[in-house]
Order: structure tokens, then C-alpha cells, then sequence
């Protein structure tokens, strides 16, 4: 069988796997939902389900949203907002981006949640220099369970707005759509595992020249996260992108990209509710992305923005 071959079949058989990941997951997410209707803990005086156990959080509880290339299946607990940083630097592919993500609870249960995310990018184009990407949009449901569950899902839907420069490869140089399924599942105290299925379309993708068409692109990706102390994990990702890539009027053409990602994060907490979570890992590319290297750092600060009532503390 020649390469050529031996890739078309690797990218049908993901394709088919695609899908079967994805059913799996919709139907376990289903399964889950139905033995469990909500995983937050009840003030044990009061019942009352929106309870939020300040001191026992700061004391006890350790790093819990605070993945770096996947995402977690938890919105943020009601009256705290969540700031993220992430810097990426790839040696191979000669580029570098950092974005900056802020995610707020919209209701007290805490179900929806809504988030923006601005990206600052060099591309791997002569002249492109350092310049603004394009803005994402979130909005998130937490479908079933919570960050108290043993089993946690979140559908994501983001609207891309076109703010980076296409024709120096910082954009899509079209408004673009994407959703993202989180599912998170702790085994036990020691070992948690986060799963994720998401599509991406642009009906207007540009590439440098101009040339327009549209483009598609999925990712699948896991982590597993050791919890070596309550404020020290280990952790491994795995990220997987199909993605076309525009080449001229109405043509487009399939790359790939595989990356291992093993790093650490630790956790400052304060008694004010402040948590502090730095990290750092080293990708790693494998099959398609084979030779590729980088660095990514992580900066993620949690707080409390408004005073809880009393019968939620």
C-alpha cells in the first residue's frame, strides 16, 4: 500500500470514529442526565442546592478548572468570575499566540455561562508580524452535573468574529461558528479525565491571497489529570485537529494535527477567595505533527465579584 494510501485510509477510519465518538458521547451524556439531575451540594442546614462553601473551597478543595488545550465540563460557580492566560509558542511551525479569556456565570444555579476570548498572534508568514486575532464569543450550558459530580457535561456554542488580518494569516477573514462538547469524569480522588468533540465551520474562510471558500474542521481530545497534592496536579492532553485549509477560489485542502501535552499547575489560594493557578507544559507532536515542539504557559486568576447572600454561604 503506498503513503498516499495509507493516509486516506488513516483519515477515513477518523472520520468513522468521529462519529462513533460523538453518538457514544451524546448517549452516555443522556445516560448521565437521567441518574442525576444536578451534582451540586446543598447547604446541609438549609437544603439550600445553590450553597457555596467559601471556607471549605479554600481549605480543602485543590485545582479543578484549570485545563490548558482541553476543556473542562464545569461553569463557574455563581458570583465568581474566572480570568485566563495562555501563551503558545510551537518551534517547528515558527509561531506564537496568547489569549486572554474571561468567564462569567449568568444565573444563580449556576447553568449558563458566557465568556469572550481575545487572541494577540504571529503567524507563520513573512510580514506578518505581531497583531490582534479573531474574538470568540461563548456561551456554555452545563448540561448535567457540576464541578461537585462525579460526572459533568457542557455543550459550548461560540460565534468567531473576524478581527485578525487574513491576508497575514491572524484570522479567518470570515465570521465563523463552533461548538465544543466537554465531559468530565472523576474516577477518584486521585485521577480525573476530561473528553472533548467539537466542529468548526467558516462559511467565508480567506487565505492570504484573498480567495475565499468555505471550511470545516473537527477536534477530538482528552486529558487525564493526576492529583498528586490537593494544589499540585500532573497532567496529560491529547489534541487531535482536522482542519481545511483555503488554497483558492471555492478550493480548500485537509491538514492535521496531533499534539501531546504533558505539564504541571499549582494553586495560591487566599482567604479573600482569590485562587492563583500558574502551569506550564511542553507539546509535542506525533504522527502528522511529527517533529513538532513548543512551550505553553498558564496564568488563570478566580475571585469573587460580588458579595453572596447570606443563604448561599
Amino acid at each position: 500500500m503506498t503513503g498516499g494510501c495509507v493516509l486516506v485510509s488513516f483519515f477515513t477510519f477518523m472520520r468513522k470514529a468521529y462519529i462513533r465518538v460523538l453518538a457514544c458521547f451524546l448517549l452516555f451524556a443522556i445516560l448521565a442526565g437521567a441518574q442525576q439531575s444536578s451534582g451540586k451540594k446543598s447547604d446541609p442546614q438549609t437544603g439550600d442546592p445553590y450553597h457555596h462553601d467559601w471556607k471549605a473551597e479554600l481549605y480543602e478543595d485543590g485545582i479543578q478548572d484549570n485545563s490548558f488545550l482541553i476543556e473542562e465540563a464545569y461553569n463557574q460557580d455563581y458570583g465568581v468570575v474566572q480570568h485566563i492566560n495562555n501563551f503558545t509558542w510551537l518551534a517547528q511551525s515558527k509561531t506564537w499566540a496568547y489569549s486572554f479569556t474571561q468567564e462569567w456565570p449568568v444565573d444563580p444555579a449556576p447553568k449558563n455561562q458566557l465568556s469572550y476570548t481575545l487572541l494577540a498572534v504571529h503567524a507563520p508568514v513573512i510580514g506578518s508580524g505581531v497583531g490582534l486575532g479573531d474574538i470568540a464569543l461563548n456561551y456554555r450550558y452545563q448540561l448535567v452535573g457540576s464541578g461537585d459530580a462525579r460526572v459533568a457535561v457542557a455543550p459550548r456554542f461560540s460565534v468567531l468574529l473576524p478581527a485578525g488580518d487574513s491576508v497575514r494569516a491572524r484570522g479567518a477573514g470570515g465570521v465563523g461558528f463552533q461548538t465544543n462538547w466537554a465531559m468530565s469524569v472523576v474516577f477518584n480522588k486521585q485521577l480525573t479525565t476530561h473528553w472533548n468533540i467539537g466542529a468548526t465551520v467558516v462559511p467565508t474562510d480567506k487565505d492570504t491571497s484573498g480567495d475565499q471558500s468555505s471550511a470545516y474542521a473537527y477536534n477530538l481530545g482528552n486529558s487525564f489529570i493526576w492529583t498528586v497534592r490537593p494544589r499540585f496536579n500532573a497532567l496529560l492532553e491529547t489534541v487531535f485537529i482536522r482542519a481545511e485549509n483555503v488554497f483558492g477560489p471555492n478550493h480548500t485542502g485537509w491538514s492535521s494535527q496531533l499534539l501531546l501535552n504533558p505539564g504541571i499547575r499549582w494553586a495560591y489560594n487566599f482567604s479573600s477567595g482569590l485562587q492563583i493557578v500558574p502551569g506550564i507544559s511542553m507539546p509535542v507532536g506525533v504522527g502528522p505533527s511529527s517533529g513538532e515542539r513548543g512551550v505553553f504557559f498558564y496564568l488563570s486568576f478566580e475571585h469573587p465579584y460580588r458579595k453572596i447572600p447570606h443563604k448561599m454561604k
